[in-house]
């Protein structure tokens, strides 16, 4: 058999592996009923999110000042109007919208700058794995809110820049489990039949490390999503983060705790929909990391 051929024969059983994993995966997370229930919730959050402009019963920052603070249950506005005679309702849902693409944000800017320093840290070692852990430590030495601030400062307020700040204290967090999900991987059969066989480096990664190292990187993503949103809104709460009138959770926080006397449930609508969402996307990460780690387990036991 040619070396092609071999190529050829590892490439089609790894394929047959990866699918025949990835669908005990499925079966597996399924199972877990707490975590699909918080995928159904997420999901339905994305969806009052995407389609806000449609289900949203008013204009998030049209005002009414003959309505000012009005309690939840009155007629057009089912949670109540804040400060301005704006719907709160309204608010929220397109509070959604901007809260979870700040976190998407910040976890893009994280992963697409620590993904690939942890990645090549933990193939190739030696030098490269020096230099990239003791930057990862130098950044993790400072306190991340901190840093997150002093970023903020430098490239001015904004819901970008904060995000942009947020993902590079996330970053070294997820170069981190890179490298120690890429460590694990590369002493594998396959990853050395694949070296022996003469594929290059890149080749190797790409087919059969990268795979390999996706379900914890979706576990470590899931949390910090969360993280990210708590972080938006204390950001934004004092004013580093999103500039109103822009509706995000974290401004509606900072609006209303003033008025936590005369209307007490207006500071209550933003929060719960941050805990119920940083809840659920920490669930869905345990459903996962259950999954992969009971199959990690029977691996060991073969």
């Amino acid at each position: 058999m040619t070396t092609i051929d071999a190529d050829v024969v590892v490439a089609a059983r790894s394929a047959r592996l990866a699918r025949s994993a990835h669908r005990s995966f499925i079966r597996r997370f399924l199972e877990q009923r707490v975590a699909v229930a918080a995928a159904a919730v997420l999901f339905v959050i994305v969806l009052i999110a995407a389609f806000a402009g449609v289900l949203a019963p008013h204009s998030p920052n049209a005002q009414n000042l003959r309505l000012v603070l009005k309690p939840a249950g009155t007629p057009g506005h089912l949670l109540g109007t804040d400060n301005l005679g704006r719907d709160v309702l309204s608010r929220l849902m397109y509070g959604a919208r901007i809260s979870l693409v700040a976190s998407a944000q910040a976890v893009g800017v994280g992963v697409a700058l620590g993904f690939l320093p942890g990645l090549l840290a933990g193939y190739l070692g030696g030098k490269i794995d020096w230099i990239v852990m003791r930057i990862i430590e130098a950044i993790m030495a400072f306190p991340p809110i901190i840093l997150a601030i002093a970023v903020v400062a430098g490239l001015g307020p904004g819901l970008t820049n904060a995000m942009i700040a947020v993902g590079i204290v996330f970053a070294p967090r997820i170069a981190r489990m890179t490298r120690d999900a890429t460590l694990g991987v590369r002493e594998e059969t396959f990853v050395e039949a694949a070296r022996s066989m003469g594929l290059g480096r890149a080749t190797i990664l790409r087919r059969h490390v990268v795979p390999h190292i996706l379900s914890p990187l979706i576990v470590t993503v899931t949390i910090l999503a969360g993280m990210a949103m708590i972080v938006e809104a204390g950001l934004s709460f004092v004013g580093l983060g999103a500039i109103p009138p822009e509706s995000s959770w974290g401004t509606m926080l900072s609006g209303s705790i003033r008025f936590t006397t005369n209307s007490p449930l207006l500071i209550v609508w933003p929060g719960l929909c941050i805990v119920v969402t940083v809840v659920c996307l920490n669930l869905l990460g345990d459903g996962i990391k259950d999954s992969v780690g009971r199959e990690a387990r029977k691996k060991v036991g073969r």
